[in-house]
């Protein structure tokens, strides 16, 4: 006898027997996708985002829809698509209430508006210094510095590796009279700044407190972050320039002093933003970023720190991508997942250091240079994107970054662009306005339990540095990138302007940085070598030395003149001890670290 199958009701057969895929329907739903959603898809089949490739369509050859992250996207969410068990209470809360699903703060931005940090350094301090003025008096409302690639990587301008680079990418820092430059003028008790600096960060930040110090500013009431994520640099950004095991000794010399000494300032900012960049999906920034957090904590105990008195200047850093939803719904995931962690992992006692405070840059890398002024809409959609996430701080791309760095014009209309949000939206006005969306809560859900795997992954490989020894995250964030780029190559993914909709183009007006730049740098060197005293330079970096070659071990007396790096980094500093020369000091003790490769 021939086999037969169980025949398919006409809504099975249908593509809109997606809607009921492992849920329960209400009786309203199933009389509304027969007598409603069937003949709509009759009269007007729905089409796929993109090219008709077989892989944006289903095995039925219906269209198939994902997030930018190849989440598959449902037609229509109700409270079906969310736990048998979901209450308001038990997943969302209140706003300034664990688990802070809707936000730190009870009142949102109706009592304190994002600060509106634009990320900002091109060239010499003199010229970063009137572009860093131009904003403040443009509304800007915090300082954030970008440093070129030899600081970034710790060398002075002189320095042979450093030639073709020196300010191109960001301002040059050699020396603290540099860093007197750039903020002169600028009330750093007053102003909020934020540095971009990681391998030498604990360098550029002796350099700021001096300098600060020397305005008259109290330690213990500036505020500010430094950004000293090394970790990512292993994972995603590259610029690194020690072992992973001396790299985070500094890190945590900073979490120790800066508990003592600052208690305003964030002496990390774990960073998501270049893990996105580098080509990862959503759920890999929000898990990877925030088990970094989980790597430092566990590495300030080690040392002897309490959770509680550096927890509450622990910062985070994200990246604000296309994907309208899936990223408002990223932010409102890692909040949860920080909550959790701190409280129940790390048995945090102080609520501040169970809160995730973040700020948030528009995605660079989702801006081509193919019909840059389109960027100025992209960039609106991702810090809006931020602001509903509930964002602390925001920094707005130019629309001409992937040309060159931002012209003076184009800077303005990234910050107008905040500023419009901010005052002319609406959305500022309501403390999480999208909660209690069945999608958006179906996203939250869907990342929380996402970067729970994962966590159970690196909790398995012993951690976050072994499992960058052994490439585990490199690898994980190569193949989402290789796929997503499959997408764009295939049209599953539409770019408007590079692979679809472009047309002939004027060339646009750029801000060129030319070597007049690196001449100058390397002549206030020069100088500044032929007045300060080398020998004492030389006995501070010698007194470093001995500080980083010994053990730190823990540090409950209280006394951290011994071992940790800070109080010399700041007395070489203060000997006008430049960049180069400090990190050249700490690679004879720490040497240089290479990558493993990936295969």
């Amino acid at each position: 006898m021939p086999d037969h199958k169980p025949s398919k009701s006409k809504i099975e057969e249908s593509p809109i027997a997606e809607v009921f895929e492992g849920r329960h329907p209400s009786a309203a739903e199933k009389d509304w996708a027969e007598n409603v959603l069937a003949p709509a898809l009759e009269k007007s089949p729905e089409r796929p985002i993109g090219a008709p490739t077989g892989t944006n369509l289903d095995e039925d050859g219906h269209a198939r829809f994902t997030t930018i992250s190849g989440v598959p996207v449902r037609r229509l969410y109700t409270s079906a698509d969310l736990p048998e068990d979901w209450s308001y209470e038990k997943y969302l809360g209140y706003p300034g209430q664990p688990p802070f699903t809707r936000g730190i703060h009870a009142t949102g931005y109706r009592g304190k508006m994002f600060t509106m940090r634009q990320f900002s350094g091109f060239a010499s301090p003199e010229e970063t210094n009137q572009r860093y003025k131009y904003l403040l008096k443009s509304g800007g409302s915090g300082l954030s510095v970008a440093f070129d690639l030899p600081t970034l990587m710790g060398y002075d301008s002189d320095h042979p590796a450093s030639e073709g680079e020196v300010g191109k990418c960001g301002v040059a820092i050699d020396s603290l009279e540099d860093v007197e430059i750039l903020f002169g003028g600028i009330d750093l008790e007053k102003t909020t700044v934020s540095m971009t600096i990681n391998s030498p960060a604990s360098v550029l930040w002796a350099m700021y407190l001096v300098v600060a110090e020397n305005q008259g500013a109290d330690w213990q009431k500036i505020s500010g972050t430094i950004q000293n994520d090394i970790l990512k640099e292993y994972i995603a950004q590259k610029e690194y320039i020690y072992p992973p095991a001396a790299s985070m000794r500094l890190v945590i010399d900073t979490f120790e002093f800066g508990s003592k000494f600052t208690p305003r300032f964030n002496t990390i900012s774990i960073s998501g933003y270049h893990i996105r960049e580098a080509g990862s999906t959503a759920l890999q920034e929000l898990a990877f970023t925030l088990y970094d957090g989980v790597e430092y904590v566990e590495w300030a105990q080690r040392r002897g720190l309490d959770v509680d008195e550096f927890g509450p200047r622990l910062s985070f850093f994200f990246n604000a991508h296309n994907d309208f939803f899936e990223e408002i719904a990223k932010y409102r995931a890692a909040r949860k997942v920080w909550y959790r962690v701190m409280k129940e992992r790390f048995r945090a006692k102080n609520e501040r250091s169970t809160l995730l405070r973040f700020h948030t840059q528009t995605a660079g890398v989702s801006l081509p240079a193919q019909q840059p002024l389109n960027n100025i809409a992209r960039v609106a959609i991702q810090a809006m994107g931020a602001v509903l996430g509930g964002t602390q701080s925001l920094h707005t791309d130019a629309y001409d970054e992937a040309l060159a760095l931002p012209t003076e014009d184009a800077a303005r209309i990234a910050l107008r662009t905040q500023q419009i949000i901010a005052y002319e939206s609406g959305v500022t006005q309501t403390t999480d306005p999208l909660g209690g969306s069945y999608f958006l809560e179906n996203l939250t859900l869907k990342l929380e339990e996402g970067a729970a795997d994962y966590f159970e992954k690196l909790d398995a490989m012993g951690g976050m540095v072994k499992a960058i020894e052994r490439g585990y995250p490199q690898k994980e964030i190569a193949e989402a990138s290789y796929q997503y780029q499959r997408a764009v190559e295939a049209k599953e993914k539409i770019i408007v302007g590079v692979n679809d909709f472009s047309v002939d183009e004027d060339p646009h007006h750029i801000l060129y940085i030319d070597d007049t730049v690196e001449r100058h740098q390397t002549a206030k060197l020069k100088a500044l070598r032929g007045r300060r005293s080398n020998d004492e330079v030389q006995r501070r970096l010698d007194a470093l030395k001995a500080a980083a070659a010994k053990d730190p071990g823990g540090v409950n007396s209280g006394d951290i003149s011994g071992s940790n790096t800070m109080p010399y980094l700041i007395e070489a500093v203060r000997a006008y001890a430049t960049v180069g020369e400090i990190c050249a000091a700490l690679r004879e003790v720490y040497g240089t670290y290479t990558e493993v490769s990936v295969t």
